[in-house]
Order: C-alpha cells, then structure tokens, then sequence
C-alpha cells in the first residue's frame, strides 16, 4: 500500500477532521440526532455527536448478495424492513425480484431483529420524525447502503436529513445529493477502491464493539 494513499490515522483521526467541515456552530442552534449505518461509523458517529451535544444512534442494515456471488450487493435491507435493489445488478442476473425480497425478510428475522433486540430491547429506529438527522459513514463507495438508510429516515417524515462522511466515491455524489439537504466530506475519489487502502489503521468492528461503545457514552 503506498502512503499517498492514506488520508487518515484511524476512525477517530478521521472523525475529528470531519467536525472540521462541518458548519457545528449553526447546526448548535437546533437539535439534531447522529445515526451511523455501519458499526465502523458508530464510532465516527459517537465523536460527532458529542461535538453537537445530540443523540447518536445506528441503523442496523443488511447487504443481500447475488446467488453463487457473495461478494455483488444487489440490495441492502433495513431494520425497518425497507429494502433498496440495485434494478441494474439484478437485471444483469436475471435475478426475480420476489426471491430478493424473500431474502430479505430472511435476513431480517435472522439477523438484524436479535441484534434490534439486543442494542435496544427490540425498539426499532422509529421516533426520527420531525428531527434533523445527520447519517454518518466511515466512507461511502457504491452507496447503497447509504442511500437504504437515506430512504428509510426520509419515510419517517425528518425535518432534515444530510450525510458526512471522511470518504466518498465521486460517482455517489450526485445520488446523495439529490436527496438530501447537505453532503459534507473530506475526500472525494474517481477511483474508489475501498476504505482501508485510505486508512492507516481500520480495525474491524463488531456487534460486540458497538454495544460496548454505546455503554462507555
């Protein structure tokens, strides 16, 4: 890995150069909610939120594969059961929507609600209406896992939503920005590869990890 392509020391490094771009001081003046969509921008989101004196939260999510590829995301699934399909991906396989969908309800009942009622006793992410929300991310590449967790905040009726992120793809920019009120980032990437090439240390993070940041405030 060659240095010039490390931007950042770690997630917590990264964290407090994205407080850099952000306007902290007009978004003081109301209140907001952080919510992170991976575990890795649980720990970002922690540090942000302290910064604004807000809550901070995650979305869990699911990524659901294509049959006999288990490294193509053809859709991501949120714990509010929204499921966002990547129409060109399945198109391309031939894939029939009702077996995504069946997939989807399948790693929803086996995956993400224990893990719901275990980080919150079952209490899904759903007292976001009317609040402004600011979704974080360690970085986002395809962004299709942002986007599911854009779309299901948006149908709980937000005042406001925006994105930061230390990393992005150019190629997400257009997509974000089209439906959230602000985007903020450090780094923007026309070839983007993935996050731990830009990180000099990116230690991968488990459910146990988020349960023990949330316990620590």
């Amino acid at each position: 890995m060659s240095l010039d392509n490390i931007y950042f020391k770690n997630r917590e490094v990264a964290a407090f150069k994205l407080l850099d771009v952000l306007p902290l001081e007009s978004m003081k003046l109301e209140k907001w909610i952080v919510v992170a969509c991976s575990y890795g921008g649980y720990e970002i989101a922690k540090i942000i939120a302290n910064a604004l004196n807000s809550d901070y939260e995650i979305l869990f999510n699911e990524k659901i594969y294509a049959p006999n590829n288990e490294e193509c995301e053809i859709a991501v699934v949120t714990e509010l059961e929204e499921v966002l399909i990547h129409e060109e991906l399945v198109k391309a396989f031939d894939i029939e929507l009702d077996l995504v969908y069946l997939k989807s309800k399948d790693v929803f009942e086996t995956t993400i609600k224990p893990k719901i009622n275990k980080f919150r006793a079952g209490e899904k992410l759903t007292y976001l209406k009317g609040k402004n929300v600011l979704i974080v991310d360690e970085d986002i590449n395809v962004g299709l896992v942002m986007m599911a967790c854009i779309k299901t905040i948006i149908n709980q009726g937000v005042k406001s939503i925006s994105v930061a992120t230390p990393l992005l793809s150019t190629a997400s920019i257009q997509a974000i920005d089209a439906i959230t009120d602000d985007l903020y980032y450090i780094k923007k990437l026309d070839h983007y590869i993935e996050a731990d090439f830009y990180y000099d240390s990116l230690e991968k993070l488990s459910f146990e990890d988020i349960e023990r940041i949330k316990k620590e405030g």
